[in-house]
């Protein structure tokens, strides 16, 4: 199964931001637990790398990739780390060229027609859409699917369990990016099963479509 597989089978990709790297562990589990095998841990943080690596390390279960990159530094960080994918807020030709030289999956954020004839240009069909609600949602993606034909986005920034549905069901989504399901003061406060309840929900809410 590629990667981009697991992102459908998933259907939502957890964006995790961790202060510290010792919580890495447990919450992958946590999303493990609840049903869910990809996460984002961010370089929100200077935490990232090292949660990454614990996660690439100690739990092969989960498919875990580096967000929020913004160079091609964190890009090498990840990599070194043992990040399977890289996810960046918008369009870098560097990040993009380093990750695809360097056969690494890489979703770069595109919410233009411009930057989109970029993505495909150099053979990427996922692209993330960020942020979703402020862009235009589902009618922007809508639009831009047309003319765009088999793009697929991860649309990520205002979704959560209240429109997940109404997100997934659309065909030119791939999987949904949210940090709806692991919130900084659940994974602070070591609330971890909390996190795997809401998990169980999110995963619910995608089976009954």
């Amino acid at each position: 199964m590629d990667l981009m597989e697991r992102f459908s089978n998933a259907g939502v990709v957890p964006v995790v931001v961790l202060e510290d790297a010792g919580q890495a562990l447990s919450t992958a589990r946590a999303l493990l637990a609840g049903g869910i095998d990809v996460m984002e841990i961010t370089f929100r943080t200077d935490a990232a790398r090292d949660a990454i690596q614990i996660v690439a390390e100690q739990c092969p279960d989960m498919l875990v990739g580096a967000g929020t990159v913004c160079s091609v530094e964190q890009c090498r960080q990840a990599a070194e780390a043992g990040a399977r994918f890289i996810v960046s807020p918008g369009f870098d030709p560097c990040v993009v060229d380093w990750c695809l030289e360097h056969e690494l999956t890489v979703l770069p954020g595109c919410v233009t027609p411009s930057e989109i004839m970029e993505a495909l240009s150099r053979g990427i069909s996922t692209v993330k859409f960020f942020p979703a609600s402020i862009y235009g949602g589902l009618e922007a993606m809508k639009a831009l699917s047309g003319p765009f034909v088999g793009l697929q986005f991860v649309p990520t920034g205002g979704i959560n369990a209240a429109n997940l549905a109404e997100y997934a069901k659309a065909p030119f989504v791939r999987a949904v990016g949210g940090s709806w399901l692991c919130s900084r003061s659940d994974i602070a406060q070591g609330r971890f099963e909390h996190i795997t309840e809401l998990c169980r929900q999110a995963k619910n809410i995608l089976a009954g479509l």
